[in-house]
C-alpha cells in the first residue's frame, strides 16, 4: 500500500493512535498524513491525522478486530477503517467508511481478489497477492 499512497500519506506498521488517555490502540497497518509526522522519534498519532486503521485478524484477536477497536476508530472520528480476516486460507478484505452522521462504520465492501476503491485514496489492489495469517474462523 505504501507504493500506492499519494505523498501526502505515510504508512506505517503496528504504530500507536492516541484516541485519549485511556484508549491508544495499535492498528496492523496505518495510513496518516505526512504532516503528522515531526520527528523521528515520534511513537504515536493523534486519531485527528489517521485517515485509515487496517486491523488484521488473528485467532487471539477476532473479537477486539470485530467489535472493540471499530467501536474505538469510529469514536475517534477515524474516516476508514479495513479488516483483513482469512477466508479458507486466502485473505479478505472488509473495508468500512465513516458515516458522519451516526458516527458509525459502513461496509462499502468485501474484497476477496481485487479491491478496487476510491477512498481514501483511488486504489486497485490485487488480494490475492497478500498472504492471510491463521484462519480465525
Amino acid at each position: 500500500m505504501q507504493s500506492l499512497a499519494p505523498a501526502e500519506f505515510e504508512v506505517f506498521r503496528e504504530f500507536t493512535i492516541d484516541i485519549d488517555a485511556q484508549n491508544r490502540p495499535e492498528p496492523d497497518v496505518i495510513l496518516f498524513r505526512a504532516d503528522a509526522w515531526t520527528e523521528s522519534t515520534q511513537t504515536r498519532f493523534p486519531s485527528s491525522a489517521v485517515t485509515l486503521a487496517v486491523e488484521v485478524v488473528s485467532t487471539d484477536s477476532v473479537s477486539r478486530d470485530r467489535e472493540t477497536k471499530p467501536l474505538k476508530y469510529a469514536r475517534a472520528k477515524i474516516p476508514h477503517y479495513w479488516r483483513v480476516e482469512s477466508e479458507k486460507g486466502l485473505a479478505v478484505v472488509h473495508a468500512f467508511e465513516l458515516e458522519p452522521t451516526v458516527e458509525a462504520y459502513t461496509s462499502v465492501g468485501i474484497f476477496r481478489e481485487r479491491m478496487k476503491v476510491s477512498a481514501p485514496f483511488p486504489m486497485d489492489l490485487d488480494v490475492t497477492a497478500t498472504k492471510a495469517r491463521p484462519s480465525a474462523e
